[in-house]
């Protein structure tokens, strides 16, 4: 027997979508955000010299693997040096260290645990704090380095270091409260649709550069047939793996209520394989690209003698190298862990479910509970950082074959199918909602025609 919301899914159609009037300016909002934000994205800052620029970034030096994944998340702001080059990576690196800091940091855990909705306003507001100084302290190292490359600035002095300055940290603020807007107002998270809104932006050129590399005989047609079926194949995987879960059942003890007996019913407890989502691979990218951005600008400047090792490190830190695919393969797995440990307690959920009165057969209520779903919760958590590291790190082989020319990256694949499955998600959701209070409506309206309305007389 399918449940309510079952019925009406599978009822859904485009005559209910027309109804749902605040759904459709949801969409429009949220369309009009991410225009905006593309607009964004092609207006250059100030004393910037744009075509040499664009030589500078596309010259095959060995530093092009870590520009072109920050040019892959900007949506190409990065390769016309554009107000929105940053993009949000500041403030998911300054909401990676407050969760962090709130997890060992005794008054912070306590202001998330016991502070309530004005606990979590004063985190996202240490939050933007730092986001400010990240994004002051990146744009000033870019401006910097800039300023020190010949012919890229049109006047090099400390008028440009601090027009770019404050350039890139305002586009930064104003992405961050865009996305704020957006989730508030709009459908989906608005963080992720930013950086969903920049990989799909630059897709179709990283998909014209494979045309490109196979017409002109760089790469052979077989090669390019692989590509081809191993994105698939890998969309495929992240579906599946996305709506794979373990589900609990959870039993509820029989009461007796007057001479008749009650309860006794049964539900599940989902736990998704991968509880963490899509965050742990934004997460390593954002942290992998927060040192070697500066560090891609000033490689090529005249370094001190102290610095001599930066060049290596940054040629290191590219795609396809192994030290890259070792530090990105542990930070996954790290913040794996990290983020279902602060996304799922189980200590909470068992008690709750004692309150409840509900309990997993075969298992004491209270600590024995909480034992048992953290044993699960983990083995869980072990497949899917495994997945998500499968999936992130099988293109990166594919980029260590074909050179850093090309960037292919499962990150990118991994976001853009995973934001779209919860935009579409939540979508659903205000259908259905909107269903639900269509329902009631009919139901009172009915009500009041058989209880409330005067019985008409016959004369």
């Amino acid at each position: 027997m399918a449940s309510a919301a079952e019925q009406l899914a599978a009822n859904m159609n485009m005559g209910s979508f027309a109804k749902a009037t605040d759904l459709h300016k949801r969409l429009l909002f949220t369309l009009g955000a991410l225009l905006v934000y593309r607009i964004g994205t092609y207006v250059p800052i100030p004393g910037i010299n744009s075509e040499a620029f664009l030589q500078f970034f596309q010259n095959p030096d060995g530093q092009r693997g870590i520009l072109d994944m920050f040019n892959m998340f900007s949506g190409g702001a990065v390769e016309r040096m554009a107000v929105f080059a940053l993009n949000v990576t500041p403030y998911i690196s300054a909401s990676i260290i407050v969760q962090l800091m709130g997890a060992v940091y005794p008054p912070w855990e306590k202001l998330k645990k016991e502070g309530g909705e004005s606990g979590r306003k004063q985190l996202n507001q240490y939050t933007r704090y730092l986001t400010v100084f990240l994004a002051l302290a990146q744009s000033f190292g870019i401006a910097a380095g800039l300023n020190a490359q010949a012919n890229l600035v049109d006047a090099p002095g400390i008028f440009f270091i601090a027009t770019t300055v404050v350039s890139l940290t305002g586009g930064t603020m104003f992405l961050m409260w865009l996305g704020e807007q957006v989730t508030a107002r709009g459908v989906g998270n608005g963080i992720s649709l930013i950086i969903f809104a920049g990989i799909v932006a630059v897709l179709p050129g990283t998909v014209a550069r494979l045309f490109g590399l196979a017409q002109q005989g760089q790469m052979s047609a077989f090669t390019l047939l692989f590509i081809a079926a191993m994105a698939v194949a890998v969309v495929m995987f992240i579906v599946f793996m996305e709506r794979a879960q373990r589900r609990l059942l959870i039993q509820y003890p029989k009461r007796q209520e007057g001479n008749r007996m009650a309860g006794g019913e049964r539900s599940f407890l989902p736990l998704k394989v991968n509880t963490a989502g899509v965050i742990p691979a934004i997460f390593a990218s954002s942290l992998l690209m927060l040192p070697t951005t500066v560090a891609t600008f000033t490689a090529t400047a005249n370094l001190p003698a102290w610095l001599g090792w930066l060049p290596m490190v940054t040629a290191q830190l590219t795609h396809g190298q192994p030290l890259f695919m070792v530090l990105y393969a542990v930070l996954i797995i790290f913040f794996c862990f990290f983020y279902t440990s602060i996304t799922f307690n189980p200590e909470d959920t068992a008690e709750n479910l004692r309150k409840y009165g509900g309990f997993l057969p075969g298992i004491r209520p209270g600590k024995r509970t909480a034992e048992y779903l953290d044993y699960v919760l983990t083995r869980l958590t072990v497949i899917g950082a495994a997945y998500i590291t499968a999936v992130c790190l099988l293109p990166e082989f594919l980029v260590s074959q074909l050179g850093n020319s090309l960037y292919f990256g499962g990150t990118s694949l991994l976001i853009v199918v995973s934001v779209t499955m919860d935009t579409v998600a939540q979508i659903q959701s205000q259908l259905l909602a909107h269903q639900y209070e269509g329902l009631i409506k009919k139901a009172k309206l009915r009500g009041r025609g058989g209880r409330g309305a005067p019985t008409p007389v016959r004369r």
